[in-house]
């Protein structure tokens, strides 16, 4: 893994909330490159939109990345999809080259364009990216590939523009990038003790965090 990270935002999504066919269920998958640059608040980019503010937006989901590269790996998997497969469609608030889950690490902060952010959190998929892509399943392989993209806290507000430099500055947690995030707490039966490291890993969402502690807490109750 690098031990720094530099890239530039290829592309700024943002979308209001609509229907998805064909039960009618609101969403705020569909998203459109922004024009120009958009101020990113602690909540997320002004003008852009979740439904379900449950499982989707506030602030340990303000803005979520997600690499390009990705989606040549699902056209691979789904030919039938390849036309549709690309920046943006899974709903995105940046897309970017050169940035993958094996080089980024909870709890890095970066300077992008104008704001300071935080990861706090890999996307945990759901069945809107099924019904996106017409395809069965769909999130599951996402999960399982470990392309699932992450999201960010706001440190400092700012404007992002497509064109501006994502610059590393602070790695707390070097141990814990989001790929070895996926692995240990998707094992079978995953290790108490690494699951207590993840779950004090400085800028972790703090609801996976006590998710983590307390799955820790469960194994040793019925060990043996």
């Amino acid at each position: 893994m690098k031990d720094w990270l530099e890239s530039r935002v290829d592309q700024v999504f943002i979308g209001r909330v609509r229907l998805m066919l064909p039960d009618g269920e609101a969403t705020g998958i569909f998203k459109a490159a922004a024009g120009g640059p958009v101020r990113l608040t602690p909540t997320g980019l002004e003008g852009d939109e979740q439904a379900d503010l449950r499982h989707h937006g506030g602030v340990d989901k303000a803005l979520h990345h997600y690499p390009v590269e990705h989606y040549a790996v699902m056209a691979q998997e789904w030919p039938q999809c390849a036309d549709m497969l690309g920046a943006g469609v899974l709903g995105e608030n940046i897309s970017t080259r050169g940035m993958i889950e094996h080089e980024v690490c909870i709890g890095d902060v970066f300077r992008v364009g104008g704001a300071r952010v935080q990861v706090s959190q890999p996307r945990s998929p759901c069945w809107k990216i099924d019904r996106r892509l017409k395809v069965d399943n769909a999130s599951r392989f996402v999960e399982a590939a470990g392309i699932t993209g992450w999201y960010y806290r706001v440190l400092e507000p700012g404007m992002i523009a497509a064109g501006d430099s994502i610059e590393l500055l602070e790695r707390p947690n070097a141990w814990l990038s989001l790929a070895h995030y996926w692995d240990e707490v998707m094992a079978h039966r995953p290790d108490p003790l690494s699951l207590r490291r993840i779950a004090a890993a400085p800028g972790l969402a703090a609801d996976k965090a006590q998710r983590w502690a307390e799955r820790a807490d469960w194994l040793d109750a019925h060990a043996g």
